[in-house]
């Protein structure tokens, strides 16, 4: 990883946790989750580690910001204009910022990827919802917020159902479809 790049991750990854330290969303166990997954991915398939530390920390930048202003829908556009913003000072080449970038504004789905980086910050998001880690975390968050067990549930369900739309990686696919399909039966039987 060039030295600037190192510096840049760096930097968007201590960005990220303060703007998670200040308004609490998303937990920080899921963020770290997600970007160790990231970087697994990104070792895995030969993908520049670097973008994908920088994509994976600004992809969800704004989220908590977002939520505490009931703008969830907006978290998107509001971490894209936050990355951009971020990004300014460290001059980056114009293709390594529209990697980042599209990391952020693709890992919804609807948005084509335009990198393997980019894509790897999406799949490794959808870790957050499917795996068990990530499930059991996500659990743990929505009990405090929510005031019924089928409720949790029907949230992690849906989210579970999101996410799995959005895995693209068959390296990926291959280790979640099993958690999705087990969890998934459980859920139902839980109701």
């Amino acid at each position: 990883m060039p030295k600037n790049l190192q510096h840049v991750a760096a930097e968007a990854i201590l960005y990220a946790k303060k703007e998670i330290e200040t308004y609490g969303v998303p937990d920080m166990l899921h963020f770290d989750f997600s970007l160790e997954k990231a970087l697994q991915l990104s070792n895995i398939l030969g993908a520049r580690t670097d973008l994908v530390s920088i994509g994976a920390a600004m992809m969800d930048v704004k989220l908590g910001q977002a939520c505490h202003e009931k703008r969830i829908g907006e978290h998107v556009a509001m971490s894209m204009r936050a990355a951009k913003e971020f990004l300014v000072p460290f001059h980056l080449p114009e293709a390594d910022e529209a990697i980042v970038l599209n990391a952020v504004e693709a890992h919804h789905g609807g948005v084509p990827f335009l990198s393997l980086e980019s894509e790897i910050c999406a799949n490794a998001d959808c870790y957050k919802f499917i795996h068990p880690n990530g499930v059991f975390i996500y659990l743990t968050v929505l009990g405090k917020r929510l005031d019924s067990f089928t409720a949790c549930i029907d949230q992690v369900e849906a989210k579970m159902d999101e996410k799995m739309r959005i895995v693209s990686l068959s390296a990926v696919k291959e280790e979640l479809e099993p958690f999705y399909k087990i969890f998934k039966q459980y859920f139902a039987m839980s109701r």
